[in-house]
Protein backbone atom coordinates (compact mmCIF):
# COMPACT_ATOMS: atom_id res chain seq x y z
CA UNK A 1 0.00 0.00 0.00
CA UNK A 2 1.66 3.52 -1.18
CA UNK A 3 2.25 5.93 1.85
CA UNK A 4 -0.14 8.74 2.03
CA UNK A 5 2.17 11.97 1.01
CA UNK A 6 2.66 14.28 3.62
CA UNK A 7 0.86 17.10 4.10
CA UNK A 8 1.22 20.28 2.06
CA UNK A 9 2.51 23.02 2.73
CA UNK A 10 0.66 26.11 2.69
CA UNK A 11 1.53 29.70 2.26
CA UNK A 12 -1.34 32.12 3.07
CA UNK A 13 -0.97 35.50 1.44
CA UNK A 14 -3.11 38.03 3.61
CA UNK A 15 -4.21 41.89 3.52
CA UNK A 16 -6.26 44.20 1.53
CA UNK A 17 -7.44 44.02 -1.99
CA UNK A 18 -5.39 46.06 -4.40
CA UNK A 19 -2.11 45.40 -2.41
CA UNK A 20 -0.49 42.84 -4.79
CA UNK A 21 -1.55 39.83 -3.48
CA UNK A 22 -2.61 38.38 -7.01
CA UNK A 23 0.88 39.21 -8.46
CA UNK A 24 2.65 37.99 -5.68
CA UNK A 25 1.29 34.92 -5.96
CA UNK A 26 1.49 34.16 -9.58
CA UNK A 27 5.40 35.11 -9.15
CA UNK A 28 5.70 32.51 -6.18
CA UNK A 29 3.63 30.06 -8.72
CA UNK A 30 6.92 30.41 -10.84
CA UNK A 31 9.32 29.01 -8.30
CA UNK A 32 9.51 24.87 -8.37
CA UNK A 33 7.35 23.23 -5.87
CA UNK A 34 4.76 25.96 -5.62
CA UNK A 35 0.95 25.71 -6.99
CA UNK A 36 -0.57 28.97 -6.73
CA UNK A 37 -4.48 28.22 -5.33
CA UNK A 38 -6.01 31.71 -5.92
CA UNK A 39 -8.78 32.67 -3.48
CA UNK A 40 -9.56 29.73 -1.91
CA UNK A 41 -12.32 31.23 0.06
CA UNK A 42 -14.16 32.48 -2.89
CA UNK A 43 -14.06 28.95 -4.62
CA UNK A 44 -17.22 27.89 -3.29
CA UNK A 45 -19.42 30.38 -4.67
CA UNK A 46 -17.27 31.75 -7.53
CA UNK A 47 -16.00 28.16 -9.03
CA UNK A 48 -18.35 25.45 -7.85
CA UNK A 49 -21.21 27.44 -8.02
CA UNK A 50 -20.98 30.47 -10.49
CA UNK A 51 -18.62 28.09 -12.75
CA UNK A 52 -16.41 31.08 -13.39
CA UNK A 53 -12.82 30.20 -15.25
CA UNK A 54 -9.93 29.40 -13.34
CA UNK A 55 -6.83 31.07 -14.61
CA UNK A 56 -6.32 28.86 -17.29
CA UNK A 57 -9.55 30.00 -18.83
CA UNK A 58 -11.74 27.18 -18.87
CA UNK A 59 -14.69 27.25 -16.93
CA UNK A 60 -13.98 26.08 -13.53
CA UNK A 61 -15.98 23.05 -13.86
CA UNK A 62 -14.17 21.92 -16.93
CA UNK A 63 -10.37 22.09 -15.69
CA UNK A 64 -8.60 18.89 -15.28
CA UNK A 65 -6.96 20.72 -12.33
CA UNK A 66 -9.45 21.17 -9.84
CA UNK A 67 -12.02 18.53 -11.54
CA UNK A 68 -9.06 15.73 -10.01
CA UNK A 69 -8.94 18.05 -6.83
CA UNK A 70 -12.50 18.27 -6.45
CA UNK A 71 -12.44 13.82 -6.43
CA UNK A 72 -9.76 13.06 -4.19
CA UNK A 73 -10.43 16.21 -1.63
CA UNK A 74 -14.60 15.44 -1.22
CA UNK A 75 -15.51 13.14 -4.36
CA UNK A 76 -16.59 15.94 -6.33
CA UNK A 77 -18.07 19.36 -6.50
CA UNK A 78 -21.65 19.02 -5.38
CA UNK A 79 -23.77 21.84 -4.79
CA UNK A 80 -25.04 21.24 -1.12
CA UNK A 81 -21.21 21.48 -0.23
CA UNK A 82 -20.02 24.82 -1.58
CA UNK A 83 -23.76 26.00 0.35
CA UNK A 84 -22.56 24.05 3.56
CA UNK A 85 -19.16 25.70 3.01
CA UNK A 86 -20.68 29.48 2.39
CA UNK A 87 -22.92 29.02 5.65
CA UNK A 88 -19.64 27.91 8.03
CA UNK A 89 -17.60 31.03 6.49
CA UNK A 90 -20.58 32.89 7.61
CA UNK A 91 -20.42 31.72 11.05
CA UNK A 92 -16.76 31.59 11.70
CA UNK A 93 -14.88 33.70 9.16
CA UNK A 94 -16.09 37.50 9.23
CA UNK A 95 -13.70 40.17 9.89
CA UNK A 96 -16.27 40.70 13.77
CA UNK A 97 -14.87 36.80 14.68
CA UNK A 98 -11.28 37.99 14.72
CA UNK A 99 -11.40 39.20 18.27
CA UNK A 100 -12.71 35.52 19.56
CA UNK A 101 -10.48 33.84 16.82
CA UNK A 102 -7.45 35.50 18.49
CA UNK A 103 -8.32 34.72 22.03
CA UNK A 104 -8.91 30.90 20.58
CA UNK A 105 -5.60 31.15 19.06
CA UNK A 106 -3.71 32.42 22.42
CA UNK A 107 -4.91 29.30 24.17
CA UNK A 108 -4.21 27.14 21.71
CA UNK A 109 -1.55 24.47 22.79
CA UNK A 110 -0.18 24.61 19.39
CA UNK A 111 0.84 28.09 20.50
CA UNK A 112 1.49 27.28 24.25
CA UNK A 113 5.85 28.51 24.86
CA UNK A 114 5.38 31.22 22.42
CA UNK A 115 7.69 34.45 23.50
CA UNK A 116 5.79 37.25 21.43
CA UNK A 117 4.58 38.34 17.79
CA UNK A 118 6.24 36.00 15.39
CA UNK A 119 6.60 38.41 12.74
CA UNK A 120 9.45 39.02 10.22
CA UNK A 121 10.15 41.87 7.25
CA UNK A 122 10.98 40.88 3.96
CA UNK A 123 12.34 44.29 2.27
CA UNK A 124 14.32 45.20 -0.96
CA UNK A 125 17.34 44.92 1.10
CA UNK A 126 16.94 41.61 3.38
CA UNK A 127 17.38 39.72 0.70
CA UNK A 128 -8.65 6.81 -3.61
CA UNK A 129 -11.74 9.54 -3.19
CA UNK A 130 -12.13 11.28 0.40
CA UNK A 131 -15.32 11.84 2.15
CA UNK A 132 -17.32 15.45 1.57
CA UNK A 133 -16.47 17.37 5.30
CA UNK A 134 -20.05 17.30 7.34
CA UNK A 135 -21.90 15.55 4.37
CA UNK A 136 -20.44 12.28 4.53
CA UNK A 137 -18.67 11.82 7.70
CA UNK A 138 -17.43 13.88 10.73
CA UNK A 139 -14.31 15.89 10.89
CA UNK A 140 -11.26 14.01 12.51
CA UNK A 141 -8.79 15.44 14.94
CA UNK A 142 -6.02 14.79 13.17
CA UNK A 143 -7.56 17.08 10.14
CA UNK A 144 -8.57 19.98 12.42
CA UNK A 145 -8.64 20.69 16.11
CA UNK A 146 -6.17 18.52 18.12
CA UNK A 147 -7.55 20.96 21.87
CA UNK A 148 -10.86 20.21 23.96
CA UNK A 149 -10.97 23.79 23.93
CA UNK A 150 -12.44 23.96 20.32
CA UNK A 151 -14.94 20.95 21.07
CA UNK A 152 -17.05 24.42 21.76
CA UNK A 153 -16.81 25.23 17.79
CA UNK A 154 -17.33 22.08 15.69
CA UNK A 155 -18.00 24.83 13.01
CA UNK A 156 -14.22 26.05 13.18
CA UNK A 157 -13.27 22.70 12.75
CA UNK A 158 -15.42 21.36 9.93
CA UNK A 159 -13.99 24.92 8.38
CA UNK A 160 -10.81 24.14 8.68
CA UNK A 161 -10.51 20.53 7.82
CA UNK A 162 -12.10 21.38 4.26
CA UNK A 163 -9.27 23.19 3.76
CA UNK A 164 -6.98 21.10 4.87
CA UNK A 165 -8.43 18.46 2.48
CA UNK A 166 -8.41 21.11 -0.07
CA UNK A 167 -4.67 22.44 0.25
CA UNK A 168 -3.42 18.36 0.72
CA UNK A 169 -5.32 17.53 -2.45
CA UNK A 170 -4.21 20.38 -4.74
CA UNK A 171 -0.48 19.37 -3.64
CA UNK A 172 -1.02 15.92 -4.40
CA UNK A 173 -2.29 16.75 -7.50
CA UNK A 174 -0.04 19.42 -8.82
CA UNK A 175 3.30 16.87 -7.44
CA UNK A 176 3.92 20.38 -5.91
CA UNK A 177 4.87 20.56 -1.93
CA UNK A 178 3.89 24.07 -1.15
CA UNK A 179 -0.07 25.42 -2.08
CA UNK A 180 -0.51 29.54 -1.96
CA UNK A 181 -3.96 30.10 -1.17
CA UNK A 182 -4.23 33.89 -1.82
CA UNK A 183 -7.63 34.85 -0.06
CA UNK A 184 -6.10 38.11 1.93
CA UNK A 185 -8.50 37.74 4.94
CA UNK A 186 -7.03 38.05 7.98
CA UNK A 187 -10.56 36.34 9.54
CA UNK A 188 -9.86 33.35 7.20
CA UNK A 189 -5.77 33.20 8.42
CA UNK A 190 -6.90 33.11 11.96
CA UNK A 191 -9.62 30.29 11.01
CA UNK A 192 -6.71 28.34 9.68
CA UNK A 193 -3.95 28.97 12.58
CA UNK A 194 -7.09 29.28 15.70
CA UNK A 195 -8.18 25.43 14.39
CA UNK A 196 -4.36 23.95 14.57
CA UNK A 197 -3.22 23.99 10.64
CA UNK A 198 0.42 24.73 9.83
CA UNK A 199 0.23 28.11 8.18
CA UNK A 200 2.71 30.33 7.04
CA UNK A 201 1.25 33.84 6.12
CA UNK A 202 2.62 36.15 4.18
CA UNK A 203 1.23 39.81 5.26
CA UNK A 204 1.31 42.13 1.88
CA UNK A 205 1.55 45.56 3.01
CA UNK A 206 1.10 48.67 0.15
CA UNK A 207 0.75 52.41 0.38
CA UNK A 208 -2.75 53.06 1.47
CA UNK A 209 -3.05 55.77 -0.59
CA UNK A 210 -2.40 54.11 -3.69
CA UNK A 211 -4.80 51.12 -2.48
CA UNK A 212 -6.98 53.89 -1.99
CA UNK A 213 -7.02 54.71 -5.63
CA UNK A 214 -7.27 51.22 -6.81
CA UNK A 215 -10.28 51.00 -5.33
CA UNK A 216 -11.64 54.09 -7.09
CA UNK A 217 -10.76 53.23 -10.26
CA UNK A 218 -13.38 51.56 -12.44
CA UNK A 219 -12.46 47.80 -13.28
CA UNK A 220 -14.03 45.80 -14.93
CA UNK A 221 -13.98 41.84 -13.75
CA UNK A 222 -12.57 39.73 -16.73
CA UNK A 223 -14.82 36.80 -15.58
CA UNK A 224 -17.90 39.09 -17.16
CA UNK A 225 -17.29 42.50 -17.63
CA UNK A 226 -19.66 43.71 -14.56
CA UNK A 227 -17.68 46.24 -12.76
CA UNK A 228 -15.81 45.31 -9.47
CA UNK A 229 -17.06 47.09 -6.43
CA UNK A 230 -15.83 50.76 -5.54
CA UNK A 231 -14.71 52.51 -2.45
CA UNK A 232 -14.18 55.58 -1.09
CA UNK A 233 -11.08 56.77 0.20
CA UNK A 234 -12.41 57.01 3.53
CA UNK A 235 -14.20 53.62 3.91
CA UNK A 236 -11.10 52.16 2.21
CA UNK A 237 -8.94 53.47 5.09
CA UNK A 238 -10.79 51.78 7.62
CA UNK A 239 -10.29 48.21 5.80
CA UNK A 240 -6.68 48.90 6.07
CA UNK A 241 -6.70 49.94 8.78
CA UNK A 242 -8.78 46.91 9.45
CA UNK A 243 -7.01 44.39 8.17
CA UNK A 244 -3.75 45.14 8.74
CA UNK A 245 -4.16 45.03 12.25
CA UNK A 246 -5.82 42.32 12.38
CA UNK A 247 -2.67 40.33 11.10
CA UNK A 248 -0.78 42.12 12.98
CA UNK A 249 -2.79 40.74 16.21
CA UNK A 250 -2.06 37.30 14.21
CA UNK A 251 1.49 37.68 14.53
CA UNK A 252 1.25 38.34 18.39
CA UNK A 253 -0.77 35.16 18.91
CA UNK A 254 2.27 32.92 17.34
CA UNK A 255 1.12 32.94 13.73
CA UNK A 256 4.15 32.66 11.48
CA UNK A 257 3.68 36.04 9.69
CA UNK A 258 6.26 37.61 7.26
CA UNK A 259 5.50 41.04 5.96
CA UNK A 260 6.52 41.74 2.11
CA UNK A 261 5.81 45.77 1.10
CA UNK A 262 4.16 45.41 -2.33
CA UNK A 263 6.76 48.23 -2.71
CA UNK A 264 9.90 46.47 -2.22
CA UNK A 265 8.63 43.13 -4.24
CA UNK A 266 8.58 45.50 -7.37
CA UNK A 267 11.83 47.23 -6.42
CA UNK A 268 13.81 44.03 -5.60
CA UNK A 269 11.83 40.89 -6.42
CA UNK A 270 14.32 38.61 -6.97
CA UNK A 271 15.16 39.61 -2.66
CA UNK A 272 11.72 38.98 -1.66
CA UNK A 273 10.66 35.96 -3.42
CA UNK A 274 14.11 33.91 -2.94
CA UNK A 275 13.61 35.19 1.11
CA UNK A 276 9.89 33.92 0.90
CA UNK A 277 11.02 30.86 -1.28
CA UNK A 278 14.21 29.62 1.37
CA UNK A 279 11.33 30.25 4.01
CA UNK A 280 8.72 28.00 2.54
CA UNK A 281 11.43 25.32 2.67
CA UNK A 282 12.44 25.73 -1.32
CA UNK A 283 15.26 26.16 -3.21
CA UNK A 284 14.91 29.86 -4.20
CA UNK A 285 14.97 29.21 -8.29
CA UNK A 286 14.30 32.47 -10.09
CA UNK A 287 14.95 32.11 -13.33
CA UNK A 288 11.88 33.32 -14.53
CA UNK A 289 12.58 36.85 -13.97
CA UNK A 290 15.04 39.32 -15.62
CA UNK A 291 15.47 43.06 -15.21
CA UNK A 292 11.99 44.66 -14.57
CA UNK A 293 9.79 41.51 -15.88
CA UNK A 294 8.95 37.95 -15.28
CA UNK A 295 7.80 35.34 -17.44
CA UNK A 296 4.77 33.83 -16.34
CA UNK A 297 2.68 30.25 -17.23
CA UNK A 298 -0.42 29.48 -16.79
CA UNK A 299 -2.06 28.68 -13.37
CA UNK A 300 -4.78 27.06 -11.77
CA UNK A 301 -6.00 30.09 -9.48
CA UNK A 302 -9.81 30.47 -8.76
CA UNK A 303 -10.74 34.20 -8.42
CA UNK A 304 -8.49 37.46 -8.14
CA UNK A 305 -7.82 39.74 -9.98
CA UNK A 306 -7.01 40.34 -13.83
CA UNK A 307 -3.37 39.40 -13.53
CA UNK A 308 -4.39 35.57 -12.79
CA UNK A 309 -5.09 35.73 -16.36
CA UNK A 310 -1.84 36.88 -17.45
CA UNK A 311 0.70 34.33 -19.39
CA UNK A 312 4.12 35.30 -20.68
CA UNK A 313 5.82 38.69 -20.15
CA UNK A 314 5.04 41.00 -17.18
CA UNK A 315 6.09 44.26 -16.30
CA UNK A 316 7.52 44.60 -12.80
CA UNK A 317 8.05 48.35 -13.03
CA UNK A 318 7.30 50.48 -9.73
CA UNK A 319 3.58 51.44 -9.33
CA UNK A 320 3.33 54.96 -8.78
CA UNK A 321 0.77 56.33 -11.06
CA UNK A 322 -1.84 57.28 -8.11
CA UNK A 323 0.89 60.09 -6.96
CA UNK A 324 -0.34 62.50 -9.81
CA UNK A 325 -3.73 60.47 -10.49
CA UNK A 326 -5.39 60.50 -7.07
CA UNK A 327 -6.99 64.29 -5.83
CA UNK A 328 -4.54 65.99 -3.37
CA UNK A 329 -7.45 65.82 -1.08
CA UNK A 330 -7.47 62.13 -0.90
CA UNK A 331 -4.31 61.25 -0.23
CA UNK A 332 -4.42 64.13 2.70
CA UNK A 333 -7.59 62.34 4.20
CA UNK A 334 -5.81 58.67 3.85
CA UNK A 335 -2.55 59.73 5.43
CA UNK A 336 -4.63 61.33 7.80
CA UNK A 337 -6.65 58.09 9.00
CA UNK A 338 -3.35 55.55 8.02
CA UNK A 339 -0.62 57.96 9.57
CA UNK A 340 0.06 55.56 12.42
CA UNK A 341 0.56 52.48 10.78
CA UNK A 342 1.60 54.01 7.31
CA UNK A 343 5.01 54.83 9.69
CA UNK A 344 5.21 51.62 11.01
CA UNK A 345 5.47 49.94 7.57
CA UNK A 346 7.98 52.82 6.49
CA UNK A 347 5.55 55.20 4.36
CA UNK A 348 6.51 58.82 4.41
CA UNK A 349 2.76 60.67 5.21
CA UNK A 350 4.24 63.53 4.16
CA UNK A 351 2.08 64.91 0.30
CA UNK A 352 2.98 62.27 -2.02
Amino acid sequence: MPDKPPPARVVFLGGLGRSGTTLLERLLGEVPGVAPLGEVVHLWARGVLADEPCGCRRPFSACPFWREVGERAFGGWPDDLAHRMLRLRRRVDRTRCVPELARRLAGSPARAGSTGPATSAVSAGSSGRAERPGLARPVTPSEAVRSAEFAESPELAEYAAAHRRLYDAAAEVSGRPVVVDSSKHASTAFCLAAAGLDVRVVHVVRDPRAVAHSWRRRVPRPEDGRPMTRWSPARTSLHWLAQNLSLELLARGGARVTRVRYEDLLDAPAAVLGRLAVEAGLAPRLDFLSVGRADLSPAHTVSGNPVRFTVGPIGLDPDDGWRTAAPARHRRLVATLTWPLMIKYGYDRRPA
